[in-house]
């Protein structure tokens, strides 16, 4: 893999626009940043996708274990939640889109954890970094196809949920950018959906379900909104106590046994599970044990807030945010040095399979949510 620098398009700000991407420059900071490209062999590409989807597999094998040996408390997944988590496992609802975030530097392949319930970053992976492509290296392929499988995903939904189906998020720029083109891929495979805010989701206690700004039942709803916030708000008992009632259950999509695998305990089960296995890093929960270098994340975090990374008995790194008072894992430091730069793989998953990355360059030791995107292709 080899990274290059190329000048950017003249209009690149309008063009990207054009498809979503309209969060391309927040705060005046380069977010989309097509200055650069990475370049991948195909034999590469070959190694990531594999990758992905064996880590896939471990995953699978990582929520059974976790049911089977009730180690719900590991994960601080309260009582009542863990029993709708274990009808909805079994009953394997449709559960639509993942994103594993990878360290690789051309050798080494490690999991870094697994965005699997609320995951971004995917207008500019699925959309603006293949047009990118088709005008500038048309010759050239890329790993995406994760448009392609969005689509065929809803298709083989169609018959089986309620319509419309609702997309609701928080009134960010970059969430309702995101459920806008996940409603277009439903759209494109022939659902009839409508958009709603999180915040304007009603309960009526009469008819015992959850309804619309028009007073209509919602059955059926994508949210990117993490089920731990759902759960914590004052709504989160009705989405529980309705979800195993056939009058009135809710379609919640993604569902609720994802929490398994957005919770980053999952790289403490994996690594006990599978100790010494050459994709995952050794993790723990009671602390860095032998670790002379380490990452500390909360459990819940997101968006690299309230991290610490730890060199040598050293703080290198120690990110504020709002999930100091949770738990957390403890991971083995890698490092994300890869040529010149950083880079993260966002590897994304539709349906479980493996169908497309997007490449983060991170300034410092810890991805955020400000680190910028680039593109990539491969011959």
């Amino acid at each position: 893999m080899q990274r290059h620098r190329i000048l950017t398009r003249p209009d690149w700000q309008s063009k990207v626009e054009r498809v979503g991407l309209t969060y391309h420059t927040p705060d005046g900071q380069t977010y989309w940043d097509e200055s650069v490209y990475w370049e991948f062999t195909a034999a590469e590409i070959d190694r990531i996708e594999a990758a992905t989807a064996e880590l896939q597999t471990l995953c699978i094998a990582a929520g059974d274990f976790i049911l089977d040996r009730n180690r719900f408390a590991d994960l601080r997944i309260s009582p009542a939640a863990a029993a709708r988590i274990r009808e909805t496992w079994n009953a394997e609802p449709p559960a639509l889109y993942g994103r594993m975030d990878l360290a690789y530097n051309g050798r080494d392949l490690k999991l870094l954890e697994y965005n699997a319930d609320t995951p971004t970053s995917l207008v500019e992976a699925a959309v603006a970094q293949w047009y990118w492509l088709q005008e500038r290296f048309p010759e050239a392929d890329q790993f995406n196809s994760i448009h392609e499988h969005l689509v065929a995903k809803w298709k083989d939904l169609a018959a089986g949920i309620h319509q419309p189906v609702y997309f609701a998020c928080e009134p960010t720029d970059e969430d309702r950018m995101t459920i806008t083109y996940l409603r277009d891929t439903a759209q494109q495979a022939g659902l009839t959906t409508a958009a709603i805010a999180m915040r304007d989701i009603g309960w009526d206690p009469a008819r015992r379900c959850f309804v619309d700004l028009a007073d209509q039942p919602i059955q059926t709803i994508f949210k990117l909104y993490p089920w731990e916030s759902m759960l914590a708000d004052r709504f989160g008992d009705h989405a529980l106590s309705t979800m195993n009632d056939t009058m009135n259950a809710v379609q919640w999509i993604e569902p609720i046994w994802k929490m398994l695998w957005s919770n980053k305990a999952l790289l403490a089960i994996l690594w006990e599970m599978f100790p010494g296995h050459e994709l995952l890093l050794p993790a723990y929960l009671d602390g860095p044990r032998d670790l002379d270098a380490w990452v500390r994340k909360p459990l819940l975090g997101r968006e690299g807030a309230n991290v610490t990374v730890k060199l040598d008995g050293i703080t290198v790194e120690d990110t504020a945010g709002r999930y100091a008072e949770g738990a957390f894992v403890w991971q083995q430091y890698i490092d994300l040095a890869a040529g010149p730069t950083r880079l993260v793989l966002g590897s994304w998953l539709v349906d479980g399979e493996p169908c497309g990355m997007g490449l983060r360059e991170p300034d410092s030791y810890i991805t955020t949510n400000a680190s910028r995107f680039v593109p990539h292709l491969f011959r």
